[in-house]
């Protein structure tokens, strides 16, 4: 199925050719806007006949266009343009700039510049200098300055500019907050100094816990030793006590009945 088909244009059309003109477009484009609109036709022998002398005129209207634009394009070349915007305090603006913005600012200078001649590279969102493409034609384009400006005055350094001044001393105040406490080798910090743990006493060496149970195993040995001392003697000891005692008395007896 063809995708394209081939029209008379019986009218000037922008950016695809004048009156008279055989071209191939898509058939959508065909479909939805040139047939339509009366801009176009099948081409016939008769029909670009009839349209000839209206060609003509197409011809010199398109030269006067093209001497025009030339001379715009000489216009425009070094023209500089000013544009004030609403912003926040780090030059960011709540919009960004449109072509139309540009293209009725150069209209007000004199510049019949149309918004889609203005060709807008990168998305313009904040205070600074750009540069703008204007392009009329294929081989006539010219490049302005921009320069969009605040509608106050800005203390960007005082904001937070992204400066290099602005970024090193930011880098320098969140390393700081980063390490508000320094260790005793690098001085006192903002919450004082922080000592370093002392490493822990070996475990086969005497440490305070050994310390503690030499001690309490000194404490240990004195009070068993006079537990020990005021202890009652043994029952075996007391009884051998009583038969010696008791031996000796009949002894005693047994001489004195002698005698």
């Amino acid at each position: 199925m063809p995708t394209n088909v081939k029209l008379l244009l019986t009218d000037n059309v922008e950016a695809l050719g004048i009156v008279g003109d055989v071209v191939n477009v898509r058939i959508g484009y065909a479909r939805n806007y040139l047939l339509p609109r009366n801009l176009a036709t099948q081409p016939s022998e008769e029909k670009i006949k009839a349209l000839a002398a209206k060609r003509i005129e197409a011809e010199k209207l398109v030269a006067a266009q093209r001497k025009a634009r030339e001379e715009l394009i000489g216009k425009l070349q070094g023209v500089e343009i000013k544009l004030v915007k609403p912003c926040n305090d780090q030059g960011i603006l709540y919009g960004a700039i449109t072509q139309q913005e540009i293209a009725a600012e150069l209209n007000k200078l004199g510049h019949a510049v149309k918004p889609r001649d203005v060709r807008i590279m990168q998305a313009i969102k904040r205070v600074d200098h750009y540069d703008v493409h204007i392009k009329l034609d294929s081989d006539l384009d010219a490049t302005i300055k921009l320069h969009v400006e605040a509608d106050r005055p800005l203390d960007i350094k005082k904001a937070g500019d992204t400066s290099e001044e602005g970024a090193v001393s930011a880098a320098s105040s969140s390393s700081s907050s980063l390490s508000p406490i320094a260790t005793e080798s690098e001085g006192k910090g903002t919450f004082g100094t922080i000592k370093k743990p002392e490493p822990k006493a070996d475990r086969k060496g005497k440490g305070d816990r050994g310390d503690r149970g030499d001690k309490g195993g000194d404490k240990g040995g004195e009070k068993a030793a006079e537990k020990a001392a005021d202890a009652p003697e043994p029952k075996a000891e007391k009884k051998a006590d009583k038969k010696s005692e008791g031996k000796s008395e009949a002894k005693g007896e047994k001489k004195a009945k002698a005698k």
